[in-house]
């Protein structure tokens, strides 16, 4: 291991891409702790704590929401936006056109979904204004015009800041960017966390805190499995004759991983999972049908049964639609045809691309399915303890292993590629 640092300190691009990435994430976390004028924030912290879905949020932010700090909307906009683009690949014609153009389509895609961050943003950053002003506690004492559109438009800067950051540490190749600032949100909650529990700790609670344990063992083994785990296709090249040599006649092997789409599918379905009760949230005060309606979707959505089979429901579906975005049969077959190269017993073509598309379809089912069970553990333990503090625990887990195995992986990488050049 020691090695290996090594290693990397004595390349300098190397070197100089990590310390990148770590100055940026030190930035995110400074921005963090800058706050928007104008709240109580004692006020605001007492909310939260009394609040599982905007609690479950300011975790995720890495506390940005309980500071009511300039980037508190963290990159949930982006996010959003990017699960909307995708979504409209597979319904507009010409954006799935863009998307089959290569580079240059999808620099444009991604253009659109920058650009459509931003009114989600003031969308999002309004709702959260009315949500606390609504709320008991005098968190926001003195609201006016100016007053909604400084915070609305600040944290809309905040959210810009960290989309910019997160493509910056993208291009390093260290990681995944977005990926990476919600992992230090998390990771930067995990000291407060321990030495709460610490602090918090009787001897009645033993039981809790094995579970605890065990959970984040299993969680972290289960998460490794599943992206360490793959199939591999026996792939044949024919013999070619060019001139008077003769190429081709190896046999290789086509590596179909368990689960293609990483961590994407546990950051899409949080998303996703958590909006309609915090839609919910803005109109329970009201009167009427519409305020009925909230309420019974803030109850729905705190019922753990319910909460727990949509979120794993999410996780699976989730992890089928990004696979099917980033894993293309047709293209992976005409490649195998164009290089002289066949699956033994397989015909090439058509019929390779449906073998490789029924392969991956049982791949992703194994996965998909382990990754929402893992998701939804902590949930069930949860049932028994009694404490939310499991259920937080154990989505982060999945994130946290997740992104660092991504990490160790593209680090790797660009050990073996650095390799190769000084040969």
């Amino acid at each position: 291991m020691w090695e290996k640092v090594k290693r990397i300190w004595h390349i300098k691009d190397l070197r100089q891409s990590i310390l990148f990435v770590l100055g940026m994430l030190v930035l995110f976390r400074l921005a963090a702790h800058v706050p928007v004028p104008g709240v109580n924030a004692e006020a605001l912290q007492q909310f939260l704590a009394g609040n599982e879905i905007l609690g479950l949020l300011n975790i995720f932010s890495g506390g940005t929401l309980e500071n009511f700090s300039v980037v508190m909307l963290g990159v949930a906009p982006y996010i959003t936006a990017s699960i909307i683009f995708q979504l409209l690949q597979m319904v507009i014609p010409q954006l799935e056109e863009l998307a089959n153009e290569g580079e240059s389509g999808q620099q444009k895609i991604q253009m659109y979904t920058r650009l459509s961050t931003v009114p989600l943003a003031l969308l999002q950053s309004f709702g959260l204004i009315q949500l606390l002003r609504q709320s008991q506690g005098n968190i926001l004492p003195d609201v006016t015009f100016w007053t909604y559109v400084s915070i609305m438009v600040t944290t809309t800067a905040g959210t810009v800041f960290l989309m910019w950051v997160g493509e910056l540490i993208t291009e390093k190749r260290i990681g995944n960017g977005i990926s990476l600032l919600i992992f230090a949100g998390i990771i930067s909650a995990l000291p407060q966390a321990v030495s709460t529990a610490v602090i918090n700790y009787t001897p009645s609670d033993l039981y809790t805190y094995i579970l605890f344990l065990a959970v984040a063992i299993v969680t972290i083994v289960g998460v490794v499995i599943i992206n360490e785990g793959q199939r591999n296709i026996p792939v044949n090249y024919a013999k070619r004759l060019i001139g008077t040599k003769t190429f081709g006649g190896s046999t290789s092997n086509l590596p179909l991983r368990v689960n293609t789409a990483g961590v994407i599918p546990i950051i899409f379905a949080i998303s996703v999972v958590l909006f309609p009760s915090m839609i919910a949230q803005f109109f329970v005060n009201n009167e009427g049908l519409l305020g009925n309606v909230a309420r019974g979707i803030v109850q729905i959505f705190q019922n753990q049964t319910f909460y727990s089979i949509v979120y794993f429901v999410f996780v699976f579906g989730f992890t089928y639609f990004y696979t099917a975005v980033v894993f293309k049969p047709q293209k992976m077959a005409e490649n195998l045809q164009r290089q002289g190269g066949f699956i033994p017993g397989i015909r090439p073509g058509k019929e390779t691309e449906k073998y490789l598309g029924t392969i991956m379809s049982r791949l992703v089912f194994t996965g998909a399915t382990f990754l929402g069970l893992i998701a939804v553990m902590p949930f069930i333990l949860q049932a028994f303890t009694g404490t939310q503090a499991l259920a937080i625990g154990g989505t982060s887990l999945l994130i946290v292993v997740s992104v660092a195995i991504d990490i160790t992986k593209q680090i790797e990488a660009q050990l073996t590629l650095h390799q190769y050049d000084r040969l």
